[in-house]
């Protein structure tokens, strides 16, 4: 699977989504010309998570669209995702790749250089770096929230993987991000409480395809 094509990546979170479910945001996101989802929403249970990535598994494999499982590798395994994005917490990019497979995507959360090295050193597929503007979505140390486009410039130098920058992100600011080196932007908010999720995904999408 080509990550290297991955310009508008979605992240899910049913609290932020306008009174919406998840499967309805992914829908219209895809109807917007999403190019990646990713299965986030952190506060429901796991069984929750499993039942949603089952719709959502239906809906991307329709759709041609990969499937990415945020932190759990057993869930991801569970509904037949494309692979896992892992944060500096979680197991191991390798370990991942051991339990998943050869051809499952991996992905590791950095938000410095030295830890977007470790995780292409350790098999990564992509980089999730951020967060770039800041974010209210999760709880992020002060020293890792709103690190700037000058640190994408700096990972995106010493990486050969592709690099998706997350965190405050929008079709205001998404040009400035890719402009510095990365492949794509990551968004939550953007379009999941957008008033048209699709027409949010469309508008993302323009503006990172014209930097």
């Amino acid at each position: 699977m080509n990550t290297n094509e991955w310009q508008t990546y979605l992240v899910t979170a049913a609290s932020r989504s306008a009174g919406r479910t998840t499967p309805e945001v992914v829908a219209a996101a895809i109807d917007g010309g999403i190019d990646v989802v990713q299965l986030r929403d952190k506060k429901a249970s796991a069984r929750e998570r499993y039942e949603t990535g089952l719709q959502l598994r239906e809906l991307t494999a329709e759709a041609g669209v990969p499937l990415i499982v945020n932190d759990r590798v057993d869930l991801a395994a569970a509904v037949d995702a494309d692979g896992v994005h892992l944060g500096q917490s979680d197991l191991p990019a390798s370990v991942a790749r051991e339990r998943l497979g050869a051809s499952s995507v991996v992905g590791v959360s950095a938000s410095r250089v030295g830890e977007a090295r470790e995780a292409e050193a350790a098999g990564a597929d992509y980089l999730g770096v951020g967060a770039v503007y800041g974010t209210a979505s999760k709880d992020v140390p002060d020293e890792r929230n709103g690190i700037g486009t000058d640190r994408i410039a700096a990972v995106t130098d010493v990486v050969g993987i592709p690099v998706i920058g997350i965190g405050g992100v929008d079709a205001s600011n998404a040009g400035r991000v890719v402009d510095a080196g990365a492949t794509g932007v990551a968004v939550l908010s953007a379009i999941t409480a957008a008033e048209d999720p699709a027409e949010a995904t469309t508008a993302l999408g323009e503006v990172v395809a014209d930097v």
